[in-house]
């Protein structure tokens, strides 16, 4: 299967993952931290021009939203980076609030504790029962949480296409480093131009929108 069938197969999902204000506000905590975030304004633009095309061609689209808690956090997890990691979207926080993107009525919102979209929660389960086979990748950060989402997905037998102006990293170096590892071993890579293209020559796709709104 090449990338155009991938993309016009009506099994395809967007997902968004982690566009929220304490990865990508200017006043969020990881910018706050000294990290650079300029690689999000650059994204932001693309994101909004994919969701809105995906909306008008009934694609189906999946926001995933991190949410931190003592419930959550292990004694593992909080040594992770060698204990240097920053208390980042807690629950009920402003920081954990989506960033310039926000779900419409019907759209899927997945919330997770990991980096990976599909670690203890219901996402393999919302895109088996709508039939689901690839999945678009978005958002941030692309060789964290993306990339990890990414191959999970993979190892699921999902066909994976990551979008490479539709997600962000903190360092181009690793941005670029996730697009080798996707295009060598877990997906195809490409850009928001080239999928909206497609739909748009194409026509209207036969994609239902998923009806569920929170998991």
């Amino acid at each position: 299967m090449n990338l155009e069938q991938k993309l016009m197969n009506s099994r395809t999902a967007i997902v968004v993952v982690d566009v929220q204000n304490d990865y990508c506000h200017p006043e969020g905590a990881l910018a706050q931290a000294g990290n650079d975030i300029g690689a999000v304004a650059d994204m932001m633009p693309n994101l909004h021009r994919l969701l809105a095309a995906a909306r008008v061609f009934e694609v189906p689209v999946i926001f995933i939203q991190t949410f931190h808690e003592e419930a959550t956090d292990s004694e593992a997890w909080r040594g992770r980076s060698n204990g240097r990691s920053m208390a980042v979207c807690r629950k009920g926080s402003w920081g954990a609030d989506f960033y310039e993107v926000a779900p419409e009525p019907g759209e899927v919102v997945v919330n997770k504790h990991r980096y990976s979209a599909f670690v203890n929660t219901r996402l393999d389960s919302i895109l088996r029962s709508q039939k689901i086979e690839t999945l678009i990748m978005t958002g941030v950060s692309t060789n964290v949480c993306v990339e990890s989402t990414a191959r999970d997905g993979f190892m699921l037998d999902y066909h994976i296409v990551l979008l490479r102006d539709a997600c962000a990293s903190y360092s181009t170096q690793a941005h670029e480093m996730t697009i080798k590892n996707i295009e060598g071993y877990f997906g195809e890579v490409t850009d928001t131009r080239e999928v909206i293209s497609l739909w748009e020559r194409a026509g209207k796709t036969t994609v239902n929108p998923m009806t569920m709104t929170q998991v």
